[in-house]
């Protein structure tokens, strides 16, 4: 008796521990396999394999447009595979063509393709440009299907496309061999909607986790070719490219954290049942006294 009673109290403390502890629990299994550099193995699936081999259809001269369409919010999972994108698209030769239609993202977006550019040796306006951002992305999306210049007239820092390498045949989306969208929200359906369905431009997308199911639909009905998706996704794209980054070194601290949350979760349930159980014996008890 005095063992079950102990059991039963130590489940009655456990109810009552400060979340402060969880959190610091949290902290620690997460920063361990960060720290120790836990290796996993991390096959890449079907729909990543897909986004991969379509930036490795382009061919040396061909055009990229990248849109950021993220902010900092999404940046853990978004940005590894953005990088992952850029320096494959480099080291083809292609050129890329950044915009955005998250304004506040869009720096982030920036931040790695100058970055990218800078281990492969890029130069700016010959094999890469940033467009930056226009408000109103419907109206901006089908303007660009009839003239880029109508709605960027200059790069982000005000230098005309016309006076660039890179933008000066850059016209519509006849000109743009495939659209790479890195998406947290809507943005994706209106490039589906308004750019795949009209203009029949070709184009795949990293997305969130919590947006992938939103996005297989596009995936299956062949309007995109390919998706990346959350920080696995990234790491997959990592694998497919050679280049382990902040995706694959990621992926065991989430996957501790998820076996963390399910054992807390196991925990508060055996701790529920336990002492709800307690409580039913002592009101029959009382209820005899």
């Amino acid at each position: 008796m005095a063992k079950s009673g102990d059991t039963k109290s130590f489940w009655e403390r456990m109810e009552s521990i400060d979340r402060r502890v969880i959190f610091l629990i949290l902290l620690v299994v997460v920063a361990i396999p960060l720290v120790i550099s836990v290796g996993v193995e991390i096959p890449p699936t079907a729909p990543v394999i897909e986004a991969h081999e379509a930036v490795e259809s382009l061919e040396a001269g061909d055009v990229l447009m990248v849109s950021i369409d993220f902010d900092a919010t999404s940046a853990p999972e978004l940005i590894p595979m953005l990088e992952s994108v850029l320096r494959q698209a480099f080291e083809k030769d292609v050129k890329v063509v950044m915009l955005g239609h998250i304004a506040i993202g869009l720096p982030l977006g920036h931040v790695a393709l100058e970055e990218a550019a800078a281990e492969l040796g890029k130069i700016y306006g010959v094999d890469y440009v940033d467009l930056g951002y226009r408000p109103g992305y419907v109206a901006v999306m089908i303007a660009m299907g009839r003239e880029i210049s109508d709605v960027f007239a200059t790069d982000y820092q005000g230098t005309r496309l016309a006076d660039m390498e890179i933008t000066r045949d850059l016209h519509s989306y006849e000109d743009v061999d495939l659209l790479f969208g890195f998406e947290h929200g809507a943005v994706i359906d209106y490039w589906v909607r308004y750019v795949q369905a009209r203009f029949g431009q070709r184009m795949t997308f990293g997305t969130t986790a919590v947006m992938a199911p939103d996005a297989y639909p596009y995936l299956q009905a062949g309007q995109i070719e390919g998706l990346v998706g959350g920080l696995k996704g990234a790491a997959e794209y990592e694998t497919l490219i050679g280049v382990p980054g902040m995706a694959t070194r990621g992926m065991p601290a989430q996957e501790w954290a998820h076996l963390l949350v399910i054992g807390f979760i196991a925990l508060g349930n055996m701790g529920f049942f336990f002492t709800r159980r307690k409580r039913r014996r002592s009101a029959a008890e009382a209820g005899q006294a």
